[in-house]
């Protein structure tokens, strides 16, 4: 090889180095500063163990912005998510727990269905009354977080809502307790959803639609895209993501209290924007979310093995990650 070639292919790799998106990237470098700082606070949080547990208390968080993904890249925004997620839980034991027959596994999967049909209904909620009522979707979603909260509370009578059977309650969860080759159940869901978001928003023209209608309305408009439909499923999609993060969170305790699924907002907002989507739209992660939700568990979990920190102070520390991640995407999108 040749001084010449060897230079143009060094000056082409440079190329090719640089032309790599930073915010694509910057998740998962902080995700690997994260396991060093881990490993160098207590030598046990490398262990498979808790590695193992962090990802599968990661798993509602990781799942639920995964569907935040596709509305916040349409330009959208869901504050609904924590107490739809208590709405669908709710309504799922309620359903559970009027069977006729312990432990059946056909009654289980009905619940599991209507779990996801009340989690897309209340999507399409959503999305319909931002779409066709033509108003701020933070608006929106702030009064349906109201209204989901409040007839979980109903459901509830004040309390919570318990799974009966035991039989039923022990059919339920290996969902959350069982594993498969090694990992977890919650993990192999968390893949499964991330695929599966991936290939919609990668590989079809709804993808590329939602794309085009968060980076600028009007030309997706001219366009010939149906842009209020493509909004309006994208909540769709996120009301499915809840349901399913919910099917894998209610074998945990086996109950749905008034407080069930609290700031869950905050946090699959925080993965979504720490995990490289602009939250202004026309940029999704689907992986880099799913890091993102990694990364607010794994900063629990150093929290508590740590001492630096109280562990009641997590929230905090998670509103500061979020503030932190828009300074730093904004200053990317500058420099870009």
């Amino acid at each position: 090889m040749s001084d010449t070639q060897a230079n143009t292919d060094t000056r082409g790799l440079g190329r090719k180095l640089a032309d790599i998106d930073k915010t694509a990237v910057a998740p998962f470098l902080a995700l690997a500063a994260l396991f060093v700082l881990g490993a160098l606070v207590n030598p046990s949080f490398i262990g498979i163990d808790n590695i193992l547990n962090v990802l599968t208390r990661s798993s509602f968080i990781a799942i639920i912005a995964v569907g935040a993904t596709f509305v916040i890249s349409a330009g959208g925004l869901d504050l609904s998510v924590g107490s739809m997620a208590a709405l669908v839980a709710g309504i799922m034991i309620l359903f559970l727990n009027s069977a006729a027959i312990d432990g059946n596994f056909a009654m289980l999967a009905a619940g599991v269905v209507i779990a996801i049909g009340v989690g897309a209904g209340a999507g399409l909620v959503n999305g319909a009354v931002t779409t066709l009522g033509r108003i701020e979707p933070f608006i929106v979603t702030l009064g349906t977080m109201a209204i989901y909260r409040s007839v979980t509370v109903w459901l509830a009578n004040g309390g919570s809502i318990a799974m009966k059977s035991s039989e039923m309650r022990n059919l339920f969860r290996p969902v959350y307790t069982g594993t498969f080759l090694g990992l977890p159940i919650p993990v192999w869901i968390i893949l499964a959803v991330g695929l599966l978001g991936a290939f919609i928003l990668y590989k079809t023209s709804f993808g590329r639609h939602v794309i085009a209608v968060g980076s600028n309305e009007d030309v997706a408009r001219y366009s010939g895209i149906h842009v209020n439909r493509v909004r309006a499923m994208t909540y769709v999609i996120q009301g499915i993501c809840v349901a399913i993060a919910v099917v894998v969170y209610v074998p945990r305790l086996g109950a749905a209290t008034t407080t069930t699924g609290m700031l869950w907002e905050l946090q699959a907002i925080t993965a979504v924007v720490i995990g490289g989507t602009a939250l202004k739209g026309g940029v999704g992660r689907i992986w880099g979310t799913i890091c993102g939700a990694f990364m607010l568990e794994i900063v629990g979990n150093i929290m508590v093995l740590s001492n630096f920190v109280s562990e009641y102070l997590i929230g905090a520390v998670q509103g500061v990650i979020i503030i932190i991640a828009m300074l730093v995407q904004r200053t990317l999108q500058r420099k870009g």
